[in-house]
């Protein structure tokens, strides 16, 4: 496939986009580019389950995050191989052979249009859930176009500060946008919706990583998600941060948070009466961050 004009994500490049090439802000080609698909037990509880979800890892990425846990695939791309529509379709069926409880596109934004192909040919015959698993910095008409192809929506919400999302993911806009594709996420999912067996089958949860020494982010986060979302979407307070890809280089990232940091942010979730999960500290290590070695893509 091909794209002649790409305005996928917010940076609205217009670039030509072949099927293995691309020169816009992601650096991508039209076809998806995948490095792991593979069952995945460490998402939260009623996305795992028992079995694993189905997850499949995208090369490249349109934000860039300094600190991302992925660097090695997001902004390096030292990983991936290129497979079209009906192989990435193919990908998902394998997965869903597996036993696992939901396919997880994980960081699919610059490859929606290859996405949208892909779930329009498994998707008819899908028997478990679909989660497009972002960072939150989408394009509202992009997310439209997954109406009914997506049953569970798991964005980040990672910044309120537009100082924050310029000098750690080059995107000013970060607040603005996101806000806009939450509250598209929710209308379009509903409440959230949960199978006898505790799995979340459809509905929006927004996950937010606790960065250290930015507490107020977060809790400006939270407060918008209360006055925005409430009971239309879970929340998933995060705190596994590791510094990892260019946080060395940024002193004030270069640590894990701290049990004070986590306790404020928490108790403001409290608070607010927010529902969903939140993950304890101790996951704040680099094991938990898989192995991008091809593995479910490489024959």
């Amino acid at each position: 496939m091909e794209i002649k004009n790409c305005l996928l994500c917010p940076r609205q490049c217009g670039v030509f986009r072949s099927a293995g090439e691309g020169s816009g802000y992601c650096g991508m080609g039209a076809n998806a580019v995948l490095a792991r698909a593979a069952l995945h037990f460490w998402e939260e509880p009623c996305i795992s389950g028992t079995r694993g979800s189905g997850a499949v890892f995208f090369t490249g990425c349109s934000l860039k995050c300094v600190y991302c846990q992925n660097y090695e695939i997001s902004t390096e791309r030292n990983v991936g191989k290129s497979l079209t529509p009906q192989e990435l379709a193919g990908t998902f069926q394998r997965l869903a052979d597996q036993g696992a409880h939901n396919i997880n596109l994980v960081n699919p934004t610059h490859f929606a249009a290859a996405v949208i192909e892909a779930l329009r040919i498994w998707k008819p015959a899908a028997k478990i859930p679909v989660v497009y698993n972002t960072s939150g910095y989408e394009r509202v008409e992009t997310v439209r176009a997954l109406r009914g192809l997506v049953d569970i929506y798991l964005p980040d919400f990672k910044y309120a500060e537009s100082q924050l999302s310029l000098a750690y993911s080059g995107a000013e806009d970060y607040a603005l946008v996101a806000k806009a594709a939450l509250l598209e996420m929710a209308e379009q999912t509903g409440k959230p919706v949960f199978g006898s067996d505790g799995m979340l089958r459809s509905g929006t949860m927004v996950r937010h990583l606790i960065l250290p020494g930015h507490t107020r982010n977060s809790l400006m986060v939270l407060e918008w998600l209360a006055e925005n979302m409430g009971e239309r979407a879970l929340i998933s307070l995060m705190a596994q941060y590791v510094p990892c890809g260019k946080a060395p280089d940024y002193p004030e990232l270069n640590r894990r948070i701290t049990q004070r940091e986590y306790e404020k942010v928490q108790q403001r979730l409290f608070e607010l009466g927010l529902d969903g999960f939140v993950q304890e500290r101790s996951s704040s290590k680099k094991e938990y961050i898989p192995d991008f070695n091809l593995e479910g893509v490489a024959p």
